[in-house]
């Protein structure tokens, strides 16, 4: 995982446990981790008032710098689908086979993104409409990983939820490093 780069994306009011739980673990794991918001500010507030300072903003990040991007739930993801560069950003993460994962609300991100056609996923079930309407197909479980996809409902599904982003991203192989014959 030292290899390893994740993007956790984050707007005002996100649940705090769906993003310090994934963040916390992606750097116990070794991965460099990289806050990034919408850039409609410096600093977000969570649900319940925790604040997160974000490194960069998405229109100075590109998908090929990054292994995973993990989008948290709470309110934010509602911001983050009003944004095209989240989308986009989203997008081409997944376009290029990266692993792409969301707990909670953040389906509605990749709704938005207009990834979940045709692909078994997860989400609270308060979105679940939302995802069978875009075309998913919806399973009540801790954890679904179609693919580099990998969606989660709440927040007692974490443990599962990061295992399975950890062990996706240390299956996937570093690239290779050329080096020139003397």
């Amino acid at each position: 995982m030292a290899t390893k780069k994740v993007a956790i994306l984050v707007e005002n009011l996100y649940e705090e446990v769906e993003f310090w739980y994934p963040y916390y673990r992606m750097k116990e794991a070794g991965a460099e981790v990289t806050v990034v918001g919408t850039g409609s500010s410096e600093i977000y507030r969570g649900k319940h008032g925790m604040e997160v300072k974000v490194d960069t903003t998405v229109d100075k990040i590109r998908a090929e710098d990054f292994d995973a991007v993990i989008i948290p739930g709470g309110y934010c993801p509602d911001y983050l689908r009003r944004y095209s560069p989240v989308l986009n950003f989203v997008k081409e993460m997944h376009d290029r086979g990266k692993v792409v994962a969301a707990i909670c609300h953040a389906g509605w991100v990749l709704v938005s993104a207009g990834i979940v056609k045709g692909r078994k996923v997860t989400c609270f079930k308060s979105i679940k409409d939302d995802i069978v309407n875009a075309g998913g197909i919806y399973q009540d479980q801790e954890v679904v990983k179609d693919g580099n996809l990998i969606t989660s409902r709440f927040p007692n599904d974490l443990p599962a939820f990061c295992r399975e982003i950890i062990s996706t991203l240390e299956r996937v192989e570093a690239p290779e490093i050329k080096t020139k014959k003397r």
